[in-house]
């Protein structure tokens, strides 16, 4: 696939962004995803890849965001030591990535592995149960937000889809402001997999409602899919 692999986020938390690809995801049946495309079974493309995309980063914030279309359990260890051979090479302290509720016994693994701050972030989307499980298809159980919390400082919330109300929304931000370290919220983009998904309403309303999330220290607000620069 033809991807912008690399880039800069200037945001409050300026991070240099590297998409990569991974083995496919260990769930990879969300309704409203279509990242998986770009999962691939052939470890030598993944390789080339991350040779090519990690040979971009500088280490000039000190920061390193790694997606790869799934969690960062599904790197190769290859591609994994090639991750830990730029951070220590580049200087970096911080490293971001995602993971899947599955791999949540995994997730000191790779914070001792990478041997610096490593904040994992987990695509809850919505605290609501229903509206995860029947409508996002995420196949992700637990008992509250504490369970969550005692896995990891660091979250995604997902906004603008059919079933969300404007409560279901305002529990998500005060659960995600009062439980979690860092929060990453993405208004949702409709795509291949998504027909029918988009609720613009929400999402309008998500606008004018929070615009003062631009202002937490803690949490990136992406208004567009697009603006990591990456994909």
């Amino acid at each position: 696939m033809n991807l912008v692999r690399y880039a800069t986020y200037p945001g409050r938390h300026p991070r240099e962004v590297v998409l990569l690809r991974g083995r496919p995801c260990v769930w990879g049946r969300c309704t409203f995803c279509d990242y998986t495309a770009d999962n691939t079974t052939d470890e030598g493309e993944m390789e080339r890849v991350a040779d090519a995309t990690l040979a971009l980063v500088t280490g000039r914030f000190g920061r390193l965001q790694v997606i790869n279309s799934g969690s960062i359990h599904e790197l190769t260890p290859r591609v994994l030591e090639r991750i830990r051979r730029t951070i220590r090479l580049r200087g970096i302290t911080d490293c971001w990535a995602e993971f899947y509720w599955a791999y949540r016994k995994r997730v000191v693994e790779i914070r001792d592995y990478l041997g610096i701050e490593t904040h994992l972030f987990l695509g809850v989307e919505t605290f609501d149960d229903r509206l995860r499980n029947e409508v996002l298809n995420k196949s992700m159980h637990w008992k509250g937000p504490d369970e969550v919390a005692a896995v990891t400082d660091s979250i995604c919330l997902l906004i603008g889809f059919r079933g969300q109300t404007r409560d279901s929304v305002r529990k998500d931000i005060e659960t995600l402001l009062t439980r979690f370290r860092y929060g990453i919220i993405n208004l949702f983009s409709p795509n291949t997999r998504s027909g029918g998904l988009l609720d613009p309403e929400i999402q309008e309303w998500f606008r004018e409602e929070f615009s003062w999330l631009e202002r937490e220290p803690n949490v990136d607000v992406l208004w567009k899919n697009t603006d990591l620069g990456v994909g």
